[in-house]
Parts: C-alpha cells; structure tokens; sequence
C-alpha cells in the first residue's frame, strides 16, 4: 500500500480493523430458539477487512445489551425451558407475556497474524473468550386452554447468571489492492459455556454453530474515508437438550467512517439480520420464527502510539434497533480497547498497477 499523505498514514492502518472474533452466546437478544442466536448484528464493522502487521495483538471489549419482547416470543421461552408445558392438539392461548433481558460481557481476543502469506493473502487466527453477566426476566399471564383444561401462568421469573462464555475461534485471509481490500473468515464454538436448558439466562449456547462470509473495505488514506460491508450465513447444530435447531441466518454489518485528524474518526455503523429457514422444534402457536431485526447507530474511535512497535485503538459504537420480528430489540454499545503491532511504511509498497492487482 502507497503510504499517502494526509489525515492519516499507514503506520495507524493497523488499528483500523475492529476485532471480529468476538463471543455470541453473550447476547440475551431473542432469535431462532427461544431468541438466542450464535451471530451477534454489529461483530463487524468499519474496517473490517483492512491489512493487519504481523504478529499478536490483543483486544478487551466491553458490550452492554438491553433487550425486550413479548406476546409469542415470551411465552415460547417459558415453555422451552419448562416453566409451562401446554398440551397439544386444538390449543387455545390467550398471551400478555413480557420478557426483558440484559447482558454485560467482558472480552478477551488475542489474534495473530503470520508474515507468509497463503494464496497471496493475509492469514489470521484468533481466540474469542468472555466473562460476565445475564440476566433475563418475563412476567405477565400466559394462558392455554383444551376443551375444559385450562393452564395459567402468571406472576414473575427473573434468573441471572454470571460466569464464562463459549470459546470462539476464528480464521480469517485478506487481499489488499490500494483502496480496495477484500477479507474471507470462518468462525465457530467451542461449548464451554455456562448453560443449563431449564434456565432463561445463560452465557453458553448449548449447541455447535458454524459461521463464513466475506467482507470488502474501500480506505483512502489520503481522504481519510473508508467504508466497509460483510456478509456472512451461519449454519446451526440441533441443540439436543431441546431438539431444537435455528434456521440458516444472514447477516450483514457496515459501517462508514471520517478521519477527522490524524488520530480521531467519526461515522456511522449499521446490520442487517435476516432468518432464511424456518427453525425446527418450535412451539406450533409461535408461527413464523423466522427472526429479523435492523440496527443502525453511531461510532467514534482514537488511535494512539504508546510506543514505536505498539499501536492502540480506544473504539466506541452503539446500535438501535428496530423492525423486529421473533426476535427481542432494544440496543447495545461495545467500547474496544485493542492492542496491535504496528504497521511500519516499509511493510506497504506502492501499487503502480492502473487496474486493481490483489496481493
């Protein structure tokens, strides 16, 4: 990459890319079975497939979400974790059910990315780990009446529980062409999370999901603009404590982002989560459970040198959300503070070429 002059300089590029390995069972906000899915809308972001220096950074991440639901959603979650079990057949079900759930994750995500390069890209691996707290709560009056056989719940269950999330280990391969970059990444689970079926909160999945996509960022250093998109799909085991398995989802997150000076940005972040199959085990009442939701928010971020090899990046970025379907919504905020090599001028040679040349 030609080193520019301008708002910013290759040396700062490395701090760009904002972790993606991030853990997803952290997330209380409802999808797929009972809302809980594996892809947490907002992982990615702006400069998401930007060049990376070799060697070992290392991420924390604060994430905050604060969700709600009701109606459908609410009551399937109480009868999938056995807080009421409806008969089947010609099942009548009065529902005023309200869930709310709240999560506050801590991350740990050390990356490494290696010098030689694999079908003239970039590779990297990293490792997601999380600790922290959920907490969920529904209250309200679910009722389901067969013929003269009526059940009612009604009244309030908050459970919380505080503890380790799943391991999250990722891939990723990036090519870099002036402006253009391009990034392809693959990510899983390891199940070593707290979770327990009959609870409402918990920080492990309690099922195997496998996630790819690829992403695509454009960053003129000389205008100190940059726009990034990523789509992927996860595929979902079946969790057999329920026998329920999610459908395929996608999703896709931006984000667009303006250097104000050397070190300061400011933009905007956006996702799109969007079920493609319908899930298997459902309640019969739930219908569709096809889950989508929008979110769109602000970000803003500082990059700072506190030494010459070392190159920080303080990140802040939050989310609303809206049109929701089968799915709880309400908002969430992550603040990353990420350590990385930094990227020497040298590392980037000019691209001369007059068409784009990925390497």
């Amino acid at each position: 990459m030609t080193k520019l002059a301008g708002p910013i300089g290759s040396r700062q590029l490395v701090a760009f890319t904002i972790v993606v390995s991030l853990a997803t069972s952290a997330r209380p906000a409802l999808a797929d079975q009972g809302g809980i899915s594996f892809w947490v809308p907002g992982l990615f972001g702006s400069f998401a497939a930007s060049p990376l220096a070799p060697g070992l950074s290392a991420a924390t991440i604060y994430y905050h979400t604060s969700v709600s639901a009701s109606g459908a959603l609410a009551a399937a979650r109480q009868i999938e974790v056995g807080r009421l079990r409806p008969v089947t057949g010609n099942l009548n079900i009065n529902l005023d059910v309200n869930l709310k759930a709240k999560s506050d994750m801590v991350f740990f995500v050390p990356q490494y990315v290696f010098d030689t390069k694999i079908f003239g890209g970039q590779f990297a691996v990293g490792m997601a780990a999380a600790y922290g707290r959920n907490s969920t709560t529904i209250d309200g009056m679910l009722s389901t009446s067969f013929g003269p056989l009526t059940v009612t719940r009604q009244g309030s269950i908050t459970e919380s529980v505080t503890a380790f999330a799943d391991l999250f280990p990722t891939a990723s391969l990036r090519w870099n062409s002036g402006v253009h970059n391009l990034m392809i990444y693959g990510m899983t689970n390891i199940r070593v999370g707290s979770y327990d079926w009959t609870r409402l909160a918990n920080t492990g999945l309690g099922f195997n999901s496998w996630d790819g996509g690829v992403g695509y960022t454009y960053l003129d250093l000389a205008k100190g603009l940059e726009f990034s998109a990523t789509a992927g799909l996860t595929y979902n085991n079946t969790n057999h404590d329920t026998n329920y398995r999610n459908g395929l989802d996608l999703h896709v997150d931006f984000g667009t982002a303006k250097f104000l000076s050397k070190q300061f940005y400011v933009g905007a972040v956006g996702y799109i989560y969007n079920q493609l199959e319908q899930d298997d085990g459902a309640p019969a009442f739930v219908g569709d459970t096809k889950s989508r939701v929008y979110g769109i928010g602000p970000q803003l971020g500082y990059l700072f040198q506190p030494s010459p090899d070392i190159q920080g990046l303080f990140a802040v970025k939050g989310y609303y959300e809206f049109d929701p379907h089968y799915r709880a919504d309400g908002w969430n905020v992550w603040v990353t503070l990420n350590f990385s090599p930094a990227m020497h001028h040298a590392q980037h040679k000019p691209v001369s070429t007059p068409r784009p040349q990925w390497k």
